[in-house]
């Protein structure tokens, strides 16, 4: 396998969008030599268990994820209790075993080089 020594993708061009449900968001996914890459829509009202838990049949979210908070605030809390406030600017990184759901009347854009594989797949069933 030959890699490019230079790539430039667009995430408005993505290869696979995944809905959520209720239309409270979407993930966009590039896939790369080096795996894929999302970019998360968290709108308004958004709440993992609400709007992803029906598409991946877990009780939490069992992804671990590290990315970046481009825009737009969001709680995560651990299935032990533990909890965070994200936002602009912040790195992230969650272990397996979580809920999380935006802050706010803005959207939270969140961009993840981990977790984001198998995330919202109807067809994918790693429990994400």
């Amino acid at each position: 396998m030959v890699m490019a020594s230079l790539v430039s993708r667009s995430f408005d061009s993505s290869d696979e969008t995944r809905p959520f449900e209720d239309s409270k968001g979407r993930l966009d996914v590039i896939t790369t030599d080096r795996g894929p890459v999302g970019r998360a829509v968290f709108e308004p009202g958004w709440r993992w268990t609400e709007h992803v838990k029906p598409i991946a049949g877990t009780d939490s979210c069992q992804a671990a994820h590290v990315g970046y908070v481009v825009s737009g605030r969001m709680k995560v809390v651990m299935d032990g209790g533990e909890s965070i406030e994200i936002g602009p600017g912040d790195l992230v990184s969650v272990a397996p075993g979580h809920d999380a759901w935006v802050l706010g009347d803005e959207p939270c854009v969140f961009l993840d080089w981990v977790g984001f594989g198998d995330y919202a797949s109807p067809t994918r069933t790693a429990g994400r």
